[in-house]
């Protein structure tokens, strides 16, 4: 298979998922799949010689972009108005729910500061949860300066793993210019997220949704991606307002 025909090819599969998210009325999430498609398919037109084919990837194009346009005013028009919401629904074993995925679409360049709520941030596992979740949002499109933690203290068990951890975290976040702070609570019973571009996400299970892998060397250990779930909500709101006073 030639270059050229990798990104067709590339491009057909982001497309198709835009297609499907927008069907499923995931607009904020099927725009940043245009998008990309776009950009995609772009670079098939620019490589392309013959004019027949450059005439049809042009007609996708401009389908393609018109409802970009489109899905880009709804959202926006929403957003304005205070009218946000889209709920995702997790089966139970499903798969292709990593932090990347879900939470991509709500990560730009705007994003600077990151509050999370979440009581269960204690055991190993769930250390590892967030330092996933951490390394999401330092990879980019965002600017993420600071992260804040409100979760429980486990003060019979692991305390000292909890609070070692964190600090290894905290540390290991120092080296990429990113505070992290956290505070505890012995009432927080609250599963929330939010940014200061203006969105909330809030998890019926917190960060803490995947299923043990079956061993160290299974599929899924390494790439949540192909982890299976359980069974949770995920609802999505924008605010201009996201901090709580």
């Amino acid at each position: 298979m030639s270059a050229l025909a990798g990104v067709e090819n590339s491009a057909g599969a982001v497309l198709r998922r835009a297609v499907e998210l927008d069907g499923g009325g995931r607009y904020q999430e099927s725009l940043v799949c245009y998008q990309e498609g776009i950009e995609l398919l772009l670079q098939v037109l620019k490589a392309t010689k013959d004019e027949a084919k450059k005439n049809h990837y042009r007609q996708k194009l401009r389908s393609y972009m018109d409802r970009a346009e489109q899905i880009k005013h709804h959202v926006l028009k929403e957003k304005e108005e205070g009218k946000y919401h889209k709920q995702i629904k997790i089966v139970e074993n499903a798969t292709g729910y990593s932090y990347e995925n879900l939470f991509k679409p709500y990560v730009d360049e705007m994003l600077t500061e990151v509050w999370v709520e979440d009581p269960y941030i204690r055991h190993t596992h769930q250390l590892y949860n967030f330092l996933r979740f951490c390394e999401m949002l330092i990879k980019g499109p965002s600017k993420v300066k600071k992260i804040n933690l409100l979760t429980s203290r486990d003060e019979e068990n692991i305390k000292d793993q909890q609070m070692s951890g964190l600090q290894e975290i905290k540390n290991s976040l120092q080296d990429f210019g990113v505070t992290l702070e956290v505070t505890f609570s012995p009432s927080i019973h609250d599963r929330e997220i939010r940014f200061d571009n203006g969105w909330m996400i809030k998890i019926g299970r917190g960060l803490d949704y995947f299923k043990k892998p079956q061993s160290r060397y299974s599929i899924g250990y390494c790439d949540y991606d192909l982890r299976p779930c359980f069974e949770t909500s995920v609802d999505i709101f924008h605010n201009n307002h996201t901090r709580k006073t």
